[in-house]
């Protein structure tokens, strides 16, 4: 057995034994992705066909069509990476079936010059070739060992081709499977971007109509003030919440206090607890769409009183608390989706609306700059934003003062 066959055999180990290239798991990790972006786009597909066919309410309507607006865009955005993740894998794969392709080659061209051999030599060259090691006067291990190299070197040539080969098959196999999935996708690229236009299409037909049908935007006015009430009703209840534990915290003080006077009678100064001062920050970095107070809506093009503020958020940013407080509530919203309320000291609340994702639980204590959530698209009506809204009690705040504020 000579050298060649050696690191052929060593060439075919790693094919066989090393790790998956990263390309390939780079592409396995993008299909789960697909597949998940695939559902959740679905799923939102069938609510807009919903509200659709129940013609429900115009903020709702458009709040679905820009989500799925955006969830198009992301789907699009994965088909291109999953595209460009199989192509980068059918030039690996095309890399390696050239260098299995030639490797078979030169096997092929060895097992005809041994063939050839033998054909020439004849059975009885073979036996007097391991006669002749047989009564050599050497080292016995070494006789051994020759013999058994010289009877097994046609076995392996033979394990060794049919080893490339299987190896070359099973990546011809694999590339059939990869130009099958590119074709898919590419078909699945051009229906989605054909739907993109169709959605942006409708969303300018709709946002069209809302600006000139006063009948329109008289019926969005109302779903948005109603949405607004629902919004300080919560506030409301919580600031009635706090009030009572408050009370009852004073009740049970007092009387803590009078049980301590009777036993103790001597007066003991009273020390006021002072207001707690504590720094804030903005809970997201972006643009903001949306100012506080009366304003023009941007996507209704009605007047309405904006009680907070309007942050664009960039897909997967975290989401901070303004300060440090505990969770009063965490729940669905009316017009702002998925949302977090903080009681902070001194009876403020901040709100923080359209999250994707959220980090904390009710009753839990936040520090300053905490994360307690992710920003998303849910019941927005331009995409990925946070809303943040304060009330000082019941009476609502501009966020932003409030922030700057000590």
């Amino acid at each position: 057995m000579n050298r060649s066959f050696i690191l052929i055999l060593l060439f075919l180990c790693t094919y066989v034994f090393s790790a998956p290239p990263k390309t390939e798991v780079q592409l396995r990790e993008r299909r789960t992705e697909l597949k998940k972006i695939e559902a959740d786009l679905a799923k939102r597909r069938k609510q807009l066909e919903l509200l659709k066919s129940e013609e429900k309410s115009v903020i709702s309507t458009l709040s679905i069509l820009d989500q799925n607006l955006g969830k198009t865009q992301e789907y699009l955005s994965a088909l291109e990476k999953n595209e460009k993740s199989v192509t980068l894998e059918l030039n690996r794969l095309g890399l390696e079936l050239d260098s299995l392709d030639r490797e078979i080659k030169k096997l092929r061209q060895a097992m005809k010059k041994r063939i050839r051999l033998l054909y020439q030599r004849g059975e009885h060259g073979q036996a007097e070739v391991l006669y002749q090691l047989l009564v050599q006067k050497d080292n016995p291990e070494r006789m051994i060992y020759m013999v058994h190299r010289l009877l097994s070197a046609d076995k392996l040539r033979i394990n060794v081709l049919e080893r490339t080969l299987q190896e070359y098959n099973s990546k011809k196999k694999q590339e059939s499977a990869h130009l099958d999935e590119l074709k898919i996708l590419q078909q699945k690229k051009t229906m989605e971007q054909a739907s993109l236009k169709e959605q942006i299409d409708g969303q300018q037909t709709m946002l069209l109509s809302l600006k000139n049908d006063q009948a329109m935007q008289q019926k969005a006015l109302k779903e948005y003030e109603k949405n607004q009430k629902t919004m300080l009703s919560l506030i409301k209840k919580l600031e009635e919440k706090r009030k009572r534990e408050q009370a009852e915290a004073k009740r049970k003080k007092e009387e803590k206090k009078k049980k301590k006077e009777e036993k103790k009678p001597e007066p003991k100064p009273v020390v006021k607890e002072p207001s707690l001062v504590y720094p804030k920050c903005l809970p997201l970095n972006g643009e903001i769409l949306s100012q506080y107070g009366f304003q023009e809506h941007p996507v209704l093009h009605i007047r309405t009183k904006n009680l907070g503020v309007e942050i664009r958020g960039k897909k997967g940013a975290k989401v901070k608390a303004a300060a440090h407080g505990t969770v009063a509530l965490v729940s669905e919203i009316d017009g702002r989706g998925p949302s977090v309320i903080i009681e902070h000291a001194d009876g403020f609340f901040s709100v923080y609306g359209h999250l994707e994702k959220i980090l904390v639980k009710e009753g839990d204590a936040v520090t300053n700059c905490q994360e307690i959530g992710i920003v998303g698209d849910v019941a927005s009506l331009n995409g990925i934003k946070l809303y943040f809204q304060v009330s000082a009690g019941i009476e609502p705040l501009d966020p932003l003062q409030w922030v700057k504020s000590k």
